[in-house]
């Protein structure tokens, strides 16, 4: 994600949780709210009680993958917040489940996007042959 992308400051965080709507899965909460930006930005909240500092961070790794590969509308400011089931999850659950609700929410783009992620970002991928 580029810098812009991100929510960095506390009252961007606070702004999100005091008026933003929440839609919650078993291993991640959802924030949101519109901000009327080009592109949507991104935030992450990820208490002691989910783990010790190596198991956060893989959390946020693996929700800041799904999120570069997930095509998302623009004007919109999200906040997970990561419940301590999400230590144990694997990618695919936890992608399963932040997919399930940003659709929930109508914030996937899916009309008129590339099929392939790296393709979404404004990267294209040649076709290579391996032999």
């Amino acid at each position: 994600m580029r810098g812009e992308e991100y929510l960095t400051k506390p009252q961007q965080y606070a702004l999100v949780y005091s008026k933003g709507s929440s839609l919650a899965s078993n291993l991640v909460v959802m924030k949101t709210l519109p901000s009327g930006l080009a592109w949507s930005r991104y935030g992450f909240s990820v208490s002691k009680r989910v783990g010790g500092a190596v198991t956060r961070n893989r959390v946020k790794r693996l929700l800041r993958e799904i999120l570069r590969i997930t095509p998302l509308k623009s004007g919109w400011d999200i906040v997970f917040i990561v419940r301590p089931a999400a230590a144990t999850a694997d990618y695919t659950g936890l992608k399963s489940s932040v997919d399930g609700l940003l659709s929930r929410a109508g914030l996937l783009e899916t009309e008129g996007r590339a099929a392939f992620p790296s393709e979404v970002k404004g990267r294209v991928v040649e076709n290579q042959r391996f032999n």
